[in-house]
């Protein structure tokens, strides 16, 4: 089975307070986009786990892909597979690709050996791999918040605009990100100010690690400026960072100006 685990972007990322758990309560609206990595599955007579594309750090059975299929292992008779991961998505860069891969393990295998897990399982699953693995299983724009694992639909009307997406190859840790930020709840209601145009979005929409990654990293309000000079009518960091997005009313190709940089570029859904 062949299947395309793809990326997602914040939209608002508010730090709201810091669990007893040692995690944090955020408020976001999550938002699938096209940016793709491949996950092919097999029958095998014994389990492996191969990876190809940008390289992935640790060893394999670290991978999350390998900690879904063992997940699913110990409820399961699930028979050895082969899992062969090609990654385009790039890492530390928050898109959550690597959340998504897991994610599509679980929906794949799922599918592939007819397990029955129903939806609401297959989140529960999700959970114990990462706060925003869980998101991935419906895959649908959703406001988000407690660790980013809890979910509401969301009132938002972006399909059919594009979207240009650049990230410069900074990897920015889950740590290094949260180590920055003072949590506090937000003047803003993000579900209130999505509802409205993107062009109103400017200056109402904000993620809170920008304040401090941005200092510590001028490449990323110079990007994010370059994509409102270029006409954007909302542009941000997404996640953790490092990738900043902007969102067009119109197509527009923006290879040459950020040749540099790994880019994807398409229509939202």
């Amino acid at each position: 089975m062949l299947v395309f685990p793809n990326a997602k972007i914040n939209i608002g990322l508010h730090i709201v307070e810091r669990r007893p758990d040692g995690f944090h309560n955020i408020e976001s609206c999550f938002y699938p986009v096209g940016w793709s990595d491949a996950l092919e599955i097999t029958p095998a007579e014994e389990f492996s786990f191969q990876s190809d594309g940008i390289a992935i750090p640790g060893e394999g059975d670290d991978n999350l892909c390998t900690r879904a299929y063992q997940m699913l292992s110990r409820d399961f008779d699930l028979p050895p597979v082969k899992i062969h991961l090609l990654k385009a998505v790039p890492i530390g860069a928050g898109l959550g690709g690597g959340s998504s891969d897991a994610a599509f393990t679980i929906k794949a295998l799922n599918q592939m050996l007819d397990l029955g897990i129903d939806i609401d399982k297959q989140e529960e699953y999700a959970r114990k791999l990462g706060s925003d693995c869980a998101f991935f299983i419906r895959n649908k724009p959703m406001y988000c918040f407690e660790k980013g694992d809890k979910f509401e639909d969301i009132e938002i009307d972006i399909a059919g605009k594009w979207i240009v997406l650049i990230n410069p190859g900074i990897h920015i840790s889950t740590i290094e990100a949260y180590s920055g930020v003072v949590a506090k709840r937000s003047a803003v209601d993000l579900r209130t100010v999505l509802c409205k145009p993107v062009s109103e979005w400017k200056g109402r929409i904000e993620n809170d690690f920008e304040a401090t990654l941005f200092k510590k990293y001028p490449l990323l309000a110079e990007i994010k400026e370059t994509l409102y000079t270029r006409g954007a009518g909302y542009a941000a960091m997404s996640g953790s960072g490092s990738t900043i997005f902007g969102i067009f009313e119109k197509e527009k190709n923006l290879k040459d100006h950020f040749s540099d940089f790994r880019l994807w570029q398409g229509f939202l859904k």
